[in-house]
């Protein structure tokens, strides 16, 4: 198996199509992106988040990750101490490779959820055996 370097990257601005506005208080999670032989995996802090009100498009070399959380379990909670923030959140990523999109799979267990992006077959790394 080949080793891959990680070299960080300038940080650049991302330039939309169209003028998007939303209402309301939205929190980013903590959010991991690493590279396989075969796909892009990007794991996800969601803690509280049920499955069925996480949204996941792929559009345009853009992933955007929403979630809503139902806010009335919280409204009562008093916490003395939290590290974390609850609420919705949005996530939007550029995706730089060509990604098999009919085969994204997403998973969410115990707080985390981890969305796995295929590479598609002309962007995985090929060997070539010498002769």
């Amino acid at each position: 198996m080949a080793t891959q370097e990680v070299a960080p990257r300038e940080k650049r601005e991302l330039t939309q199509t169209e003028e998007r506005t939303e209402a309301g208080k939205f929190f980013s999670p903590y959010t991991d992106i690493h590279e396989t032989e075969r796909a892009v995996i990007v794991s996800m802090e969601v803690p509280g988040v049920d499955k069925d009100s996480i949204d996941i498009r792929l559009d345009k070399g853009v992933l955007t990750v929403r979630g809503t959380i139902d806010s009335t379990k919280y409204e009562a909670l008093r916490p003395i101490y939290s590290e974390y923030n609850v609420g919705d959140f949005v996530r939007a990523f550029t995706v730089s490779m060509k990604i098999d999109s009919a085969a994204i799979s997403a998973a969410n267990a115990d707080g985390v959820l981890t969305i796995e992006l295929p590479k598609a077959a002309e962007a995985v790394v090929k060997r070539i055996a010498v002769n």
